[in-house]
């Protein structure tokens, strides 16, 4: 009976998920829980990755690029708007002016 490295890589990816998974619930602080949702997209980037290869189709890696992409700027957006509480929060000046 041969084991299928790519199976085993998947089950271990999808326990990475879970644990990333309990501690972006359990996580202290909102910014532990961002990170873990991080931790959780992309190791999803892995997954697909993974699957692509498993099935025989390694076109899956656009797709997996595509929701990094998007695993990126939704981490960027959250972040911002969990410090400044605003998408659009403008820039100071030097003279503590808007820019």
């Amino acid at each position: 009976m041969t084991i299928n490295m790519y199976g085993v890589a998947a089950l271990a990816v999808l326990i990475s998920m879970a644990l990333s998974m309990i501690r972006a619930f359990v996580g202290p602080t909102v910014f532990d829980r961002i990170l873990a949702v991080n931790v959780t997209g992309t190791l999803t980037v892995v997954l697909i990755a993974v699957y692509g290869f498993l099935d025989g189709r390694p076109d899956f890696l656009d797709i997996g690029l595509l929701y990094a992409l998007i695993n990126f700027t939704g981490t960027i957006a959250v972040t911002k708007y969990v410090k400044f509480q605003d998408l659009g929060h403008p820039m100071e000046g030097p003279d503590g002016g808007d820019v």
